[in-house]
This record gives structure tokens, C-alpha cells and sequence, in this order.
């Protein structure tokens, strides 16, 4: 006689309290409890074991001691979690096994930032970013955030994290599971489409986020609002799925929601004088929403489902801004933008020489790659101790960051050769992507010693260390008279100038763009 095994029966679709506790099912095999104060305490799927970190809850910032309450049509269950200056919600659609979410604030949480964290068992989930996973780590190496290794690599939360405008969905999963955060509209976050923000964290459990607004290398305003929507899907976890439609929320009363009739959207017919080696964006932004689009080949782009409002539209070549102008959405209508004519390249002038590319990033300088993946002390990363470059040189030798103490090195000094007829005043340009405590650059040509330049605006938080080179870009320029330059061999040393201190890679610091000299 043929053997069975017992499947444990999935529960009807609906909604239970008892004694304050929610337990709800989505009638697909999906199962969770939402506890007193709005956090969830329990979450199971198709009858398998526990997958909610029992020390921890899953919740909004660490929860936050909110007010329940809850209606069930039927169809969809709705929770609401109340607070003075927050409401969250948390939705749930019969036979789907996803929560669908959504957040509105009319202040800053005073934690100082706003983030959904799925809190799961690392023994159920155990295929997780690597970046971010801290298990294994002798301690840590920078604040309490940043994990060191035995073997001399780094892990951290702030690790292999994607920029805003890649955000689509993110998972991690397990034996027979997977949770996946679909991260949805971003239009009232901050930081614009190349901000990065804490995605993942495993060590002892497993965390999935959603980071809506914090304090993380921020270099725009918090926005306030309503945040979402966004979900949290669960799976069989063999393949990532789809981006559910999201847009049947708006029927369920949501404070804050903007709907179709108060959006429009803005149609550019085209671009020029862009570089077919790069890729190009535009984004929108005013102080209650941010959007962008990518621009095509031929320079058309069209950002749809704008809230109607003035915004500030700027162009990007990569990540560097290079023109901009202000735009009006209507709500119901299209804005059409006929050909613009990009104004600001720096790569359009003429240069002697030019190290690196104008494009906002470091990605093609020495370690230039890996400020997103890992901390500046991994073994993983090539000396950064380079004092001396070569114009000709291959690029990927230039450090991506210098550092004014302990790395070793500050200064750099650049060589190269002019002709007589060459001898005569220059322009030196040398753009950043951030700095760290009002680091910037001061240059000597030969025996001419610049001025030292006011800092630049950057975030007040840690940068290069915690998964980011991007801060706000700065070019720096210097008028070298002609008396500091000879014929043949010449030489430029670059210091790191602050007024404040720090050691290692705390210490003032900046990371490159391009330097070139016209």
C-alpha cells in the first residue's frame, strides 16, 4: 500500500482576532499575525514552519505603537496602523500571497528615517545577498554597521545595494520559500534616481527592507506624504515574480494617495549633443515628488503618472547633471518638450589632457568599482597606496579616492610634458563625486601652489565606506599662470585640504570625477 504524507490544509481566506492579535490568510497557503502596536509576529506559508524572526518583529522603522483596526470586504482585508504622525497600511487580495503596503507621513519619523523591515529566520532563509551577509564576521571594523572578516573581506547593510531607479524587485529565499520585496513607486523617497539605500541584512536572521527616507548619505531634503505603494510577496522561491498592478489600492481609502485624475506626464521629443557612449537620464523633482526616465538612442524619454506640479528637470550623462530647466505638469496632460540642446558637458571642451571620464562616477579609476560592493580596507581591493600617475597612463591606475591620512595616498602627483608652445596659462579641472569632512583638492604645479578651495555642500554622513561614491558633484577649477609651467616634464601634486580631522578612511577625503587641464 502506497505511502501518504499529510499536507496541512491552507485556511479560507479571512481575517481572525483574538484578544487584539490579527491573524490573517490570504486563502492561498500565505499566513500572518499582526500583534498589539501594528508589528507582525508570525508569518507561515503553504503550512511549513515559522519564517518570522521570533526575537524581532517585521514593522515600520522598529515598530512603532500604533493603533489596529481592519475591514474585510470580502475580496480584500485591509489593516490600518494608526499613529499621530504615520498611518500604514497593510493589504491583503483573496487567494494572493502577497502584502501589499503603503505608508503616509505627515512628519519624519523621529528615528530620523522611514523603512518597512521583514525580519525572517536565517535557518529557513539561507540564499541571501553576499554583500550584506554578516555571518562569520570577527566584529566590527567601522561604527557597528560595517563587518570585518578572518580572511580580511567586508560585509555591511549598506553593501551591494542598487540605485532608486533600479529598484524593482528584490528577494531572498530558502528551501521550498522566498520573500520578495517589490519596491513600487519612489516618488516621495529622497536622493533622486542614483541614491542608494540599505536593501538587505543576514547574519544570525534575515532582513528584507524597504528604505523609504533616511539620513544615509542623503543629499536632498526628507519628503513627506504617502510612500508606496510597495508589497512583500511570498513564493516557492524557484523563481522571482512578477511586478504585481498595484493601481487597485487607490479604491481602499488610502490617506495621501494621489490618483490618475491629479497626475500628468511630460513627453521630450528629443536631445542633443549627446554621447553615444553614454547612457542618459532625466529626473524631475520638486520638494514633494521625485521621478525619472531613461533617454533613448535618438534622445526621446517620457516619465508618466507625475503629480501635477512645477519641477526642476535635469538631464544626466550617467549619473553627471549636465543640463536642466523647469518643467509644469498638469494633471490629465501631456507636457511635450520639443528638442533641448545639452549646454553643460564638460567633456565638450577642448583639453591638453584629461584623466577619467565627466560622468559623475569613479567607476573607471583604480578600486573605482567597489565602493558599492565593499569597504575601502578589503583585501579584495588593490593598494590604494598610488602617490605618482603618468598622463597616458592606463586609467584604471588613477585612485578612485584620496584620503588625507593613514591610506597613504596624499598627496598624488601628476606628470606630463608640454611643449613651448604650450606655456601659458591653463585651466585645471578637477571634479568629485563627495567628500568626507569638507575634503577637497589643493594642487602645486612645479612650484605654484593654488588657493585652497571652500568645501563643497556634501552629505553629513559617511560616504565612500557605507556602499556609495555619490554625493553632489563638484568641479573645482584653478587658473595656473603660464610662469608655473616649463617645456618637457612637468608635475601637479594633489593634496586632500579640511580643517577638520580623522584617521584612515574616515579621515577628509574625496573621490574623483575626471581632472583634466584645458
Amino acid at each position: 500500500m502506497a505511502s501518504t504524507t499529510a499536507v496541512a490544509a491552507t485556511p479560507a481566506f479571512g481575517v481572525t482576532d483574538s484578544g487584539g492579535i490579527l491573524t490573517v490568510s490570504s486563502g492561498a497557503g500565505l499566513v500572518f499575525k499582526v500583534g498589539a502596536g501594528g508589528s507582525i509576529t508570525s508569518i507561515t506559508y503553504n503550512g511549513g514552519p515559522e519564517l518570522q524572526d521570533q526575537t524581532k518583529g517585521s514593522h515600520i522603522n522598529s515598530g512603532i505603537g500604533a493603533a489596529v483596526s481592519y475591514t474585510n470586504d470580502g475580496s480584500v482585508i485591509k489593516i490600518t496602523l494608526t499613529t499621530a504622525s504615520l498611518v500604514h497600511y497593510l493589504l491583503v487580495k483573496q487567494n494572493d500571497n502577497t502584502i501589499y503596503m503603503g505608508t503616509y507621513v505627515t512628519a519624519e519619523p523621529t528615528v530620523g528615517e522611514l523603512r518597512w523591515i521583514t525580519r525572517l529566520k536565517g535557518t529557513e532563509f539561507t540564499s541571501v545577498p553576499v554583500e550584506s551577509n554578516n555571518a562569520g564576521s570577527t566584529g566590527d571594523i567601522e561604527s557597528s554597521d560595517v563587518k570585518g572578516h578572518a580572511d580580511g573581506t567586508t560585509t555591511s547593510k549598506y553593501y551591494g545595494n542598487q540605485r532608486a531607479k533600479d529598484l524593482t524587485i528584490r528577494g531572498v529565499t530558502g528551501s521550498g520559500v522566498g520573500a520578495f520585496m517589490v519596491y513600487g513607486n519612489r516618488e516621495t523617497s529622497s536622493g533622486g534616481p542614483f541614491y542608494r539605500d540599505i536593501q538587505n541584512q543576514s547574519g544570525g536572521g534575515v532582513e528584507v527592507y524597504n528604505y523609504m527616507n533616511s539620513g544615509h548619505a542623503q543629499t536632498e531634503a526628507w519628503r513627506t506624504g504617502f510612500f508606496g505603494p510597495y508589497a512583500l510577496i511570498f513564493n516557492d522561491g524557484s523563481t522571482a515574480p512578477a511586478i504585481p498592478d498595484m493601481s487597485w489600492m487607490g479604491d481602499y481609502c488610502l490617506s495621501g494617495w494621489v490618483g490618475a485624475s491629479g497626475r500628468g506626464q511630460v513627453s521630450g521629443t528629443g536631445l542633443s549633443g549627446m554621447d553615444p557612449n553614454y547612457s542618459y537620464t532625466v529626473g524631475f523633482a520638486n520638494t514633494t515628488a521625485q521621478y525619472w526616465a531613461d533617454v533613448s538612442p535618438t534622445g526621446g524619454f517620457s516619465a508618466a503618472g507625475m503629480k501635477a506640479g512645477t519641477y526642476s528637470m535635469t538631464v544626466y550623462k550617467n549619473e553627471l547633471a549636465v543640463y536642466t530647466e523647469q518643467v509644469t505638469v498638469d494633471a490629465g496632460a501631456t507636457t511635450t518638450m520639443n528638442n533641448r540642446s545639452i549646454t553643460g558637458d564638460p567633456s565638450t571642451a577642448s583639453a591638453l589632457w584629461r584623466i577619467g571620464d565627466w560622468d559623475g562616477t569613479p567607476l573607471e579609476f583604480l578600486n573605482g568599482t567597489s565602493f558599492n560592493v565593499r569597504h575601502p580596507s578589503d583585501v579584495r581591493n588593490a593598494s590604494w597606496a598610488v602617490t605618482g600617475f603618468n598622463v597616458g597612463d592606463p586609467v584604471n591606475t588613477f585612485p578612485a579616492a584620496l584620503w588625507q591620512n593613514t591610506v597613504g595616498n596624499n598627496p598624488l602627483t601628476v606628470t606630463f610634458n608640454l611643449t613651448a608652445a604650450q606655456v601659458a596659462s591653463h585651466t585645471v579641472r578637477i571634479g568629485i563625486t563627495t567628500a568626507n569632512a569638507g575634503g577637497r583638492p589643493k594642487i602645486v604645479v612645479n612650484g605654484w601652489t593654488s588657493s585652497i578651495p571652500a568645501a563643497s555642500s556634501q552629505p553629513s554622513s559617511r560616504t565612500l565606506t557605507v556602499g556609495t561614491y555619490r554625493g553632489n558633484n563638484k568641479m573645482f577649477t584653478y587658473s595656473v599662470p603660464a610662469s608655473a609651467f616649463v617645456a618637457g616634464t612637468n608635475t601637479m601634486t594633489i593634496y586632500v585640504s579640511s580643517g577638520s580631522s580623522g584617521t584612515a578612511f574616515l579621515s577628509p577625503s574625496y573621490s574623483f570625477d575626471a581632472l583634466d587641464m584645458l
